[in-house]
């Protein structure tokens, strides 16, 4: 099993099991855990069982890869090879970010993984978003919506207060839904990754970087439903208000590729992602994207410091795909 950087080649060793003893072989000289018993659908070589290691399938990089772009000074980046688990490009991957509106990738995961989509969510006092600026649809206590008309309001329109109704909903709690959050980060890896809230709006203790980004992201496309509504330019649909009335809601895709703002570069199409900005983060993007050939690729800008710099270093960082 192996996971190889453009730049430089790592070799994540096998783990072979004797009857008698473990042996663990380790790059580098580091030491490596596997969280995985062994099962007899694990397949033997040379008389032994060898065990699928946790990053086998994923892009792995723990310092910066590639020097060829000129970016900001405060933005941090990564562009992941789906195909080939190539980590083609990094700039403080593990720097320690605000993810904005990020955050709902993860909101995305949990909702999916533990709710049903024809499942009814209804709106209490906590949908209620005050701070100035922030993303909304006005949701009020006692209206009513299905967990599949949340989700494209969600990631579509980024709606700090659907965040909360879907939240409150999924997680008995939006506390408790939080704690879903950190667990479901910490199972698939994102271990520098903390959550506070459902929507990304700034508060203390919550973070995350580039690469569990990269990671939660990945997870989120196993999700067809996740992959379907990202790739969506706009959305219409109507929703019971708590008087009993159907009120009506359009949205357009926050992306900028995807609702035409922004050009794509050439020999790149995006096939649809999730924005997130505030004062603390500044402005972040991450998308999956496909080559010529098909070929899909990750790429994540964080901590741009405005729209255009976002967009022309997020243009930039594809380009490095067909160079």
């Amino acid at each position: 099993m192996k996971c190889i950087n453009k730049f430089c080649k790592r070799f994540l060793c096998a783990v072979v099991v004797s009857s008698m003893a473990l042996n663990l072989c380790a790059c580098s000289g580091s030491s490596y855990a596997v969280p995985y018993s062994i099962k007899s659908t694990d397949y033997s070589e040379s008389g032994g069982q060898r065990l699928k290691t946790f990053a086998s399938d994923l892009c792995v990089t723990n310092s910066d890869i590639g020097n060829s772009l000129t970016l900001t000074e405060n933005t941090c980046c990564g562009l992941f090879d789906m195909g080939k688990k190539e980590t083609l490009y990094a700039l403080n991957a593990q720097s320690q970010l605000d993810p904005a509106s990020l955050t709902k990738v993860m909101t995305a995961i949990v909702a999916l993984k533990y709710g049903s989509l024809d499942q009814i969510l209804v709106a209490d006092e906590k949908v209620y978003i005050n701070e100035a600026g922030a993303q909304k649809i006005n949701l009020s206590a006692g209206d009513s919506m299905t967990l599949e008309q949340a989700l494209h309001i969600l990631l579509l329109y980024s709606a700090n207060d659907v965040a909360l109704l879907i939240a409150e909903n999924i997680g008995s709690s939006i506390e408790n839904f939080v704690d879903m959050m950190n667990e479901e980060a910490k199972a698939i890896g994102a271990t520098k990754t903390h959550f506070m809230n459902p929507n990304g709006l700034t508060q203390e203790d919550h973070y995350t970087t580039v690469y569990d980004m990269y990671l939660m992201f990945n997870e989120a496309l196993k999700y067809e439903k996740f992959s379907q509504i990202i790739r969506m330019s706009n959305y219409t649909t109507q929703y019971h208000t708590s008087g009993g009335d159907m009120k009506e809601v359009t949205v357009n895709n926050t992306n900028g590729y995807l609702n035409g703002n922004c050009e794509m570069p050439a020999g790149i199409t995006v096939l649809g992602g999730k924005t997130g900005t505030t004062a603390a983060a500044g402005h972040c993007l991450i998308q999956l994207a496909a080559d010529t050939s098909g070929n899909e690729f990750i790429a994540v800008i964080m901590r741009a410091e405005d729209t255009n710099t976002l967009y022309n270093e997020m243009s930039n960082l594809l380009l490095e795909i067909t160079n």
